[in-house]
C-alpha cells in the first residue's frame, strides 16, 4: 500500500487546509465547501500522475502536436454526504469521468468493540471491471466505512487500481485499511494527523465535515 501526503512539502494547499481547520473560518459553510473543492482540485492533479497515458496527435491551426492523454477515464466514487464538495473538486479535473455514490454512516451498536457499526445503505456505481477507481472522502478516521464500502465494491468486479483520497487521516484509519481491504490500494492525503480520540474523531482534525459543509444533522 503506497502513501502520498501532500503537506509534507510546502505548497498553496496549506492555505485551504488551514481555513478548513480554523474555527474562526468554519462558520462560513460556503467557504468550507469551497476549500474542500479546491483541495479536491489539487489532490486530483496529484492522483492524475499515477494513471495510464497514451500519446495522441492533436491538430492545431499550424500542424499537429503529440500529447500524452489519459488512456481510460477513472471512475470517481464518494461517500455521502460529507464527500460531495471534495468530490466536486475531483470532477472539475476529471470532467469526463463516470461517478458512483455510496451511503454509509455510523450506527450505534452496543455489541461492537467501539460502540458503533458501519451501515451501508444506498449505492449506485457503474461497471468497475478493469477501471481505475478513485474513492474520495474528506475524513479518514477509523477507516471502517471506507473498508466496508470498498469490499462491497470489489464484490461487483475487479478494478485495475484503487486510489483512496482524503483531506485528513488518522494513523489508525490508514492501518485499518491496510489490514482489512481485500486489494492493494494507493492512499493520497492532504495531511496525516496525530490520532483518534475516544469518540473516534481525528485529533487535531477539523470537526464534523458534513455538518460544517451542510449544517448540523439531527
Amino acid at each position: 500500500m503506497s502513501l502520498f501526503i501532500l503537506n509534507q512539502n510546502r505548497s498553496v494547499a496549506n492555505e485551504f487546509l488551514a481555513e478548513l481547520r480554523d474555527v474562526n473560518v468554519q462558520g462560513d459553510s460556503m467557504r468550507f465547501r469551497r476549500n474542500l473543492r479546491m483541495l479536491g482540485n489539487l489532490l486530483a492533479y496529484e492522483v492524475s500522475k499515477s494513471l495510464n497515458y497514451e500519446t495522441q496527435q492533436v491538430a492545431t491551426p499550424l500542424g499537429t502536436a503529440a500529447i500524452d492523454r489519459i488512456e481510460s477515464q477513472p471512475i470517481l466514487l464518494t461517500i455521502l454526504r460529507a464527500g460531495l464538495p471534495f468530490y466536486d473538486g475531483f470532477l472539475d479535473i476529471f470532467d469526463k469521468a463516470y461517478s458512483g455514490f455510496i451511503g454509509a454512516y455510523r450506527r450505534h451498536d452496543e455489541t461492537a468493540e467501539d460502540g458503533f457499526d458501519i451501515y451501508l445503505g444506498y449505492s449506485a456505481f457503474p461497471d468497475i471491471s478493469g477501471r481505475d477507481i478513485i474513492v474520495v472522502d474528506p475524513m479518514l478516521a477509523t477507516g471502517k466505512s471506507l473498508a466496508k464500502s470498498l469490499n462491497k465494491i470489489l464484490e461487483m468486479g475487479q478494478p485495475r487500481s484503487i486510489k483512496i483520497v482524503a483531506v485528513i487521516a488518522a494513523p489508525e484509519g490508514v492501518s485499518y485499511l491496510q489490514e482489512n481491504v481485500q486489494s492493494d490500494v494507493e492512499i493520497y492525503l492532504a495531511a496525516m494527523d496525530e490520532k483518534l480520540n475516544e469518540k473516534a474523531y481525528i485529533v487535531p482534525g477539523l470537526g464534523d465535515a458534513g455538518d460544517l459543509a451542510y449544517g448540523e444533522k439531527l
